[in-house]
C-alpha cells in the first residue's frame, strides 16, 4: 500500500492485528483490503479476490435484511459511511463466497486525516449466530 496515504497504511496495519473481520476502502468505496478474519467469514482470501469496486463488493455477498429481503447497497453501513463520512451500524445477513449464510453486525467508521480530510472507511464485523 505504499502509494496510499499514511492513514490508509496505518488502518491496514491495524486491521491485520484485529481479532475480528475488517474491510478498508478508499474514499470512492473501492475495497483495498480485508483481513484474515474476514477471509474466513467471507469464504475467500483477499489475495484471490483483490481490490473490488463498491458496485461489486456491495452485492457479491448478497446482503439481506434480518427478515430476508434484499438489502440495497445504500443501506449497508460501509456505504453509508462513505456517503456521509459518519459512523454507521447495522445487523444483516450475508452469504459467503462458499455459500454459507451468516447474520453479522457491522460497524463502519470514517478514516480522517489532518483537517478532516476523508481518506476512506473501515468496517469491522462479527457473526451473531452460527452459519446456517
Amino acid at each position: 500500500m505504499a502509494a496510499y496515504p499514511l492513514e490508509l497504511i496505518l488502518s491496514r496495519q491495524l486491521a491485520e492485528n484485529l481479532a475480528i473481520p475488517a474491510f478498508i476502502t478508499d474514499p470512492a468505496g473501492n475495497l483495498l483490503y480485508y483481513n484474515e478474519q474476514a477471509e474466513a467469514l467471507l469464504g475467500k482470501r483477499f489475495e484471490f479476490t483483490g481490490p473490488m469496486s463498491v458496485e461489486e463488493w456491495s452485492v457479491i455477498f448478497k446482503p439481506k435484511t434480518k427478515e430476508g429481503k434484499d438489502l440495497p447497497p445504500s443501506d449497508l453501513p460501509l456505504v453509508q459511511t462513505l456517503n456521509t463520512h459518519r459512523p454507521s451500524h447495522s445487523t444483516f445477513w450475508i452469504e459467503s463466497l462458499g455459500g454459507q449464510r451468516h447474520l453479522i453486525s457491522v460497524t463502519s467508521l470514517p478514516l480522517l486525516g489532518p483537517e478532516g480530510t476523508f481518506y476512506g472507511a473501515m468496517a469491522i464485523f462479527w457473526t451473531n449466530e452460527p452459519a446456517l
